[in-house]
């Protein structure tokens, strides 16, 4: 039986924002999650770093003064940026970062090892002074073995050097002027300081050991009455002397009922490692899918003769088998996946913080778009942050895992090439555990590469991962000579005009899957780059419904969402180009092709993308289900005649005015295409109704009103009215109910809006609002960034709170930039940070000297108390008053008409 909730409204203030939600999402750790009855234990190194931009000699020495430096927390971007912040604005070259820390004596004796997420570009990593790591590559771990550098008798220093320059030798390898992203710089990932015993589990990214090192999940024989899990460790004895004991594992739902269990005796030499391979049955398994993403909690233990634990963590797995069976399209667990696969690309970086985006904002990022329906991302085009693999594991997202590439290929330096097959190995390693894993891209982004690379490629994924489940993609249109053939490949599907679709350009071979990687753009040429798909959200209406449209059907020849209801089994589905606005270092616009901002403020084509999810409301998810309804039009003077509506609903009913006319729309029976095409009320609108009946006195009379329903009930409202006169700054949380965590990294996205009275925003304006924040939080970003004081841009100005170290209550207030008697009153949030439940290294009396606030000398005098808030209030009302006898004689000496 379909479920369906009784009604669902459309929030017309805040789209994105959520109310307070119980789930609060927990990321893993350098790859696992601590437990605690295992003596491992792992620390945020995020808090108070140091910070120079510019090379220095000599900044590695612990004798080096760092005192005139300033004072960050990491994830951190060097600089904060505009919202236009292409074209090559953003820094790049060396930054240096120091970080002056204690170690308690518990941790004396224990192996040490600092995991770095990412640093961008060149970088070398000292402790005390002495250089124990350079690596070069921006996007996946550098892990340090620092336990031999450290001192636990006073203070000591890491020191990282970073180049965020062009260099040709490593991926990407393309100049940043010729590239479609941005190499924003700095460690502008987490950092962990990782302490265990010296009879440990391995860190695959740190031990270099092919299709091993730390612990290997691998599925076979996958149905719904049992599957059969290989389970491997490798575990390293740093001990002289012989290590003898035992393997734990134990597998549980999320609730910690056990589901199975094994237990084997191990011997492990005294400095060596070794891998302990297991097989593990689970019966009547719940199996991973993007509509039913369970996931287990596998723990893993060593334990010595006498039972105790040595070292463990905890790692969340998913069952699932996948298939893909060329011409027969794509198996999930066993099953034909009937829907084509629809998802989207995804640079990382966000407003103002470039690519140093907290773990929550991805968490969010992956909500939003699951909301939608999607079911696969394409990660553009590198690896991604841990945190956003976390987020696709329990949101049901398939992911398309990337190594970094774009248009470039170093025929000349042999490192380069080197370069990408460590990029490989390194990226499976990493992400092998995770089931959102779809399958692996390890062929480099439309570049033309030689024939050896691809067989190279396509062999290390195998070698890494030499069991059931892997998959890798290849660019029809590299048109390199390769001897292998690929099981999926990347190609454009549609060649038909219109609703039609006819044979593709290629030969398709009968053992391939294909795939679109990139669709919907649409440039006039590949240097203007203007396209019906680039809409930026501050230009209206009608850009934004063009670009819906262009998304869905177009009346011209373009891929669509549309056509991929129209193909064979073996053309499964493709990614958008691209869910966000992003910034890019080859053109001076940001790519305005996403469905939201880079604040993540949506688009109309996102209720166009959310129209096309199941009507069907799914219960126990994290992520939104069910019927929708969405009136893409603001009824203002300059609004189109047309109604554009989007929904998921088999019938719409719009009304135009109270007791007035209703139109209603009937979805096709059997239709072919997308699952809800764009429904469009023709010469409903018209400006002169709302100004008849304002004269009225009737302004509550004027409004749109769409009703989504499903047998014959009304299962989802949107309602529309124009907004009247600008008369109040509104504020919300665009946080998807996710706390703040008071760890000085996580950030939140508090958005502004101008209204009227009736808290209707108002589009058409061309304010600044000014920012001013008290108590447990910083707005990053100020005056210099266009982000304190921030403009109103399509009715909202969004910013990013950051915590501080201390959770506590946070104020904002919001006024207008040049306040008067007769400018919107100003608006007031409240909120509070919570306590951060993962424990942090750092020096606190280095911690005092980060930024308590980034207000700007514009927004100084926006502070205000409740008091200021009321007299702005009483002061707006009596001028209100005052108003109606001006009204009263303009009316009777205007045009009546």
């Amino acid at each position: 039986m379909r479920k369906f909730l009784p009604i669902l409204i459309f929030a017309l203030l805040a789209p994105f924002a959520k109310s307070s939600a119980a789930y609060q999402p927990k990321f893993s750790t350098a790859g696992f999650y601590a437990v605690e009855n295992s003596p491992r234990e792992v620390f945020s190194m995020n808090p108070a770093w140091r910070f120079h931009k510019g090379e220095v000699a000599g900044a590695e020495a612990t004798s080096y003064d760092d005192s005139k430096w300033g004072v960050v927390s990491l994830p951190h971007g060097i600089d904060y940026l505009p919202t236009e912040a292409s074209g090559c604005i953003n820094y790049q070259g060396v930054v240096w970062y120091r970080k002056h820390f204690s170690l308690d004596s518990s941790l004396k004796g224990k192996k040490l090892f600092l995991h770095f997420e990412a640093i961008m570009g060149k970088s070398r990593v000292f402790v005390n002074g002495k250089q124990l790591a350079e690596h070069f590559g921006g996007y996946l771990p550098v892990v340090v073995d620092i336990t031999d550098a450290v001192n636990f008798s006073g203070e000591n220093i890491v020191a990282v050097w970073a180049d965020n320059s062009d260099d040709k030798s490593y991926a990407p390898g393309k100049p940043q002027r010729t590239l479609d992203y941005t190499y924003f710089g700095g460690i502008y990932r987490d950092c962990w300081l990782v302490a265990h015993n010296n009879v440990f589990i391995t860190d695959p990214n740190h031990e270099d050991v092919v299709a091993g090192g730390g612990l290997f999940v691998a599925y076979d024989k996958v149905s719904d009455e049992s599957a059969e899990l290989l389970l491997k460790a490798h575990i390293r004895n740093a001990n002289k002397g012989v290590f003898k004991g035992s393997l734990l594992y134990d597998i549980q739902t999320a609730d910690g009922t056990s589901v199975a269990k094994s237990k084997s005796r191990i011997a492990i030499k005294g400095g060596t490692a070794m891998s302990f391979a297991r097989k593990v049955t689970v019966a009547k398994p719940a199996l991973w899918s993007p509509d039913s993403p369970t996931l287990y909690n596998l723990y893993i233990s060593i334990l010595d003769q006498k039972g105790n634990v040595v070292d463990g963590y905890r790692r969340r797995i998913g069952i699932r088998s996948i298939e893909f069976k060329g011409a027969e399209g794509f198996y999930l667990n066993g099953k034909h996946y009937e829907e084509p696969l629809i998802g989207v690309n995804r640079h990382q970086d966000f407003a103002v913080v470039g690519n140093a985006v907290a773990n929550s904002a991805h968490w969010r990022d992956a909500k939003k778009l699951r909301d939608l329906g999607l079911r696969v991302i394409r990660n553009a085009h590198c690896p991604q942050d841990p945190a956003f693999m976390d987020a696709c594991d329990e949101l049901g997202l398939f992911v398309i895992d990337n190594v970094p590439g774009w248009q470039f290929w170093n025929k000349k330096d042999p490192r380069f090439e080197q370069s990408v097959y460590s990029d490989i190995r390194n990226l499976v390693r990493r992400d092998r555990n995770h089931p959102s894993v779809w399958f692996w891209e390890p062929t480099l982004n439309e570049t033309r590469f030689p024939a050896s690379f691809a067989e190279n490629a396509y062999n290390y994924i195998n070698e890494e991962y030499p069991y059931k489940g892997a998959y890798s993609a290849y660019d029809m249109q590299a048109r390199t000579a390769s001897t292998i053939v690929y099981p999926i490949q990347f190609a454009h599907p549609a060649e038909g005009e219109g609703t039609t679709y006819s044979k593709p350009k290629f030969a398709m071979r009968d053992d391939v899957t294909y795939f679109t990687r990139e669709w919907g753009d649409n440039v006039d040429d590949w240097n203007s780059h203007n396209s019906p798909s680039r809409v930026a959200r501050n230009w209206g209406e009608v850009p934004m419904l063009v670009q819906a449209e262009h998304y869905a059907k177009p009346s011209y020849q373009c891929t669509s969402y549309d056509v991929f209801y129209r193909l064979s089994k073996s053309h499964i589905g493709g990614c958008l180009w691209h869910s966000f606005d992003h910034q890019r270092g080859y053109h001076p616009d940001p790519f305005y092709g996403g469905l939201a901002d880079v604040f993540r403020q949506p688009k109309y084509s996102y209720y166009m993308f959310m129209a096309q999810r199941s009507p069907v409301k799914q219960e126990n998810r994290l992520y939104e289900t069910g019927p929708m309804v969405y009136i893409a039009h603001e009824m203002t003077p300059f609004s189109p005649k047309d109604v554009t509506v989007y929904s998921n609903c088999d019938e719409v009913r719009l009304t135009y005015l109270a007791n007035g006319k209703t139109w209603t729309y009937r979805k096709p029976k059997n239709h072919i295409g997308m699952p809800s095409p764009i429904i469009t009320f023709k010469d409903v609108y018209n400006f002169m109704d709302d100004k008849a009946l304002s004269w009225k006195k009737r302004q509550k009379d004027v409004y749109l009103l769409a009703e989504g329903i499903i047998n014959g009930e009304v299962v989802a409202t949107h309602k529309v009215c124009p907004a009247r006169r600008p008369s109040k700054v509104m504020l919300w949380l665009d946080n998807e109910g996710n706390d703040l965590a008071a760890d000085g990294s996580d950030f939140t996205t508090v958005v502004a809006a101008i209204t009227d009275r009736e808290g209707n925003v108002k589009r058409l304006n061309n304010y600044y609002i000014k920012f001013h924040i008290e108590g447990e939080g910083r707005i990053l970003g100020g005056a210099g960034e266009l982000a304190n004081p921030a403009p109103v841009k399509w009715g909202t100005a969004p910013i990013l709170v950051q915590s501080t170290l201390n959770p506590g209550k946070i104020r904002i207030t919001a006024s207008v930039l040049f306040e008067g008697e007769q400018m919107p009153i100003s608006g007031v949030l409240e909120f509070e940070s919570k306590p951060s439940a993962q424990k942090a290294i750092f020096n606190a009396k280095e911690a005092t000297l980060l930024p308590k606030s980034s207000d700007s000398s514009f927004s100084a005098a926006s502070a205000k108390s409740d008091a200021d808030i009321e007299r702005e209030r009483a002061v707006s009302a009596a001028n209100a008053e005052r108003l109606k006898e001006v009204e009263k004689q303009q009316t009777d000496f205007g045009e009546k008409r």
